[in-house]
């Protein structure tokens, strides 16, 4: 009963549920069952004052007799860091263990739903294990272990639990999750039904963003600073850029970045922080990371071991014969120079037309794109013995089905299991 658990606790029982508040402080309990919040949370106190008063609310240090009388657990106590910084478990492992307990003495059908904040893989294997050994048998007869994130923010976690970004459930199908779904029929938001890996990853996704925003525009306010600019102006029009900016643009899993503006501007920032004796962590590492990208595409084609590729799209991206700084053009350099075969099909790119420093670019890294270059994808699959797909170009057909070796999507293969 803490602050996600309090909050669920007293919104579940005003939108209907009967609910019943475990903790193992026996002054929380005390306090709940005196209508008083044991937190400090805006509009908390009157939901649960409320919620007690109606009978809909009560608390108990009793986990068997909670079981008993409920038939969903939400769980939702501490994961904090260990001093390694993984995820201190063992008091979910004892929650777990508890609730597996009651049910072997007691048999029913039951959720467990996990509101604690959990690397994918932890429930899948530690805490399906301490719930079996609890229950005496596997998972099964209508016991269900799932997962439930939550979105609330201290200081405005009644609001944000009836205003969420949308209900996340993760379970192994639909009808394990339909009871935890149905939780939230007051709550006007989509409701989303992955798998619990894919829930509990959506957690941790979030809540770096949320960190990397903040650093982000800290370090725009420190280089603003230095330049004699205005960073809190500079952010609120970077904000006001919905299309791009605060939007889904970019924000796909997929391959490295090139072209001619991001790299040559992220490194002109950080040369001038440099400089100027700033430190700008993370806007000094975004190269760096895109690098290692790079690397990991390059050691999968490597590691399959066929030395005939076929590669489609190689300017950094569709709809343009921009070759500068397109990773792909790294790619086909490295792999030319660890004498790997390569052919590239990408209808926007002639040789006979590059210009200017595009065509310089290209002279300095691939001097003999004309001899690897096809223009059609027949010629393509003839030479290759595996096919690197790497723009949308690849949209034109299905190389999955027209090749008979090996495909790898750099647009989803390094991100998707």
């Amino acid at each position: 009963m803490g602050y996600v658990g309090c909050v669920t606790a007293a919104c579940l029982g005003k939108d209907g549920h009967s609910v019943i508040g475990v903790d193992v402080d026996a002054d929380k309990v005390a306090e709940v069952n005196a209508g008083k919040a044991p937190i400090s949370e805006r509009g908390l106190d009157e939901v649960l004052q409320a919620q007690v008063a109606s009978g809909r609310l009560r608390a108990t240090s009793d986990a068997v007799l909670a079981v008993a009388e409920s038939d969903i657990a939400m769980i939702a106590v501490g994961t904090p860091s260990a001093d390694d910084g993984s995820v201190t478990i063992h008091i979910l492992e004892a929650v777990v263990a508890d609730i597996g307990k009651a049910l072997r003495d007691n048999p029913k059908p039951y959720h467990l739903v996990i509101r604690s904040t959990l690397l994918p893989g932890i429930l899948e294997t530690r805490m399906k294990e301490v719930l079996e050994a609890a229950l005496g048998r596997p998972l099964g007869d209508g016991v269900v272990l799932c997962n439930n994130p939550e979105f609330l923010r201290e200081g405005s976690a009644v609001k944000d639990y009836y205003h969420p970004p949308y209900v996340l459930v993760g379970a192994d199908s639909e009808a394990d999750a339909a009871a935890v779904v149905d939780l939230y029929h007051a709550v006007e938001a989509e409701r989303f039904v992955t798998d619990t890996r894919t829930a509990s990853l959506v957690k941790y996704a979030c809540n770096a963003f949320h960190a990397v925003k903040v650093t982000f525009a800290n370090e725009i306010g420190s280089v603003a600073k230095s330049m004699g600019a205005d960073g809190r102006k500079v952010m609120e029009l970077v904000c006001e850029d919905t299309k791009l900016n605060i939007s889904r643009a970019y924000m796909r899993p997929g391959f490295a970045f090139g072209g001619s503006c991001l790299p040559k501007d992220l490194r002109a920032i950080n040369r001038f922080a440099e400089h100027e004796a700033l430190r700008l962590n993370m806007l000094s590492s975004v190269l760096p990371s895109n690098e290692s990208h790079l690397k990991r595409a390059l050691k999968m084609i490597r590691d399959h071991g066929q030395k005939k590729v076929g590669l489609v799209g190689l300017s950094f991206k569709n709809g343009t014969d921009d070759l500068r700084e397109s990773p792909m053009v790294d790619l086909v350099e490295t792999l030319t120079g660890w004498g790997f075969s390569v052919k590239i099909y990408d209808p926007n790119v002639m040789v006979g037309r590059l210009r200017g420093r595009n065509l310089g670019y290209i002279d300095r890294h691939l001097p003999h794109l004309a001899q690897m270059l096809v223009t059609d994808p027949a010629a393509l699959l003839e030479h290759a013995e595996t096919v690197v797909l790497c723009t949308d170009v690849a949209d034109e057909q299905d190389w999955r089905a027209a090749h008979a070796g090996k495909v790898f999507d750099l647009r989803s293969d390094l991100a998707v299991a």
